[in-house]
């Protein structure tokens, strides 16, 4: 079963929300235009790739900026494909609208990039040696969903 839409009307716009819907379809056209071999190196430089913090040796030998934890950022804005962008958008474009109606723009957009970052540290922790890239918004959207199913338990 998969959500169409929400019963939960927002109060406000959701700026954040389409900002952040917004943000992620650039970048996504910006990775289309890129040829496969500049792809790879835009998911190893701005990806998350948990052997670059648990290994720093082997982190400068491959060539990695040291001491740079961007990437704990910028991994979130990046995606594997058509259809993993379109589902993490469309759970975006469907849960946080109503999270951010809760919770302000400005809380909902530290919220929403602290999970995100969490995701990236979890993924770090879970498998500190690999050296695969990970990328993407699927860690905080279970976040959005969970608290939106907090915010609106009563609803049927």
């Amino acid at each position: 079963m998969f959500p169409i839409q929400d019963s939960v009307h927002s109060r406000s716009v959701p700026v954040v929300t389409r900002a952040l819907i917004l943000t992620n379809a650039l970048v996504f056209f910006f990775e289309l235009m890129l040829p496969p071999h500049g792809i790879d190196q835009v998911f190893y430089l701005f990806g998350i790739v948990p052997a670059r913090f648990t290994h720093p040796d082997w982190a400068a030998y491959v060539g990695f900026p040291a001491h740079s934890y961007w990437t704990l950022l910028t991994h979130q804005f990046l995606h594997g494909g058509w259809l993993h962008i379109i589902f993490n958008m469309w759970t975006l474009w469907i849960f946080g609208d109503n999270v951010e109606d809760r919770m302000g723009p400005v809380r909902f957009a530290i919220f929403y990039l602290t999970c995100g970052t969490l995701a990236a540290l979890t993924q770090v922790l879970a498998n500190p040696d690999s050296t695969v890239p990970s990328v993407g918004a699927s860690g905080r959207l279970p976040a959005c969903l969970a608290l939106t199913c907090c915010f609106f338990r009563r609803r049927g």
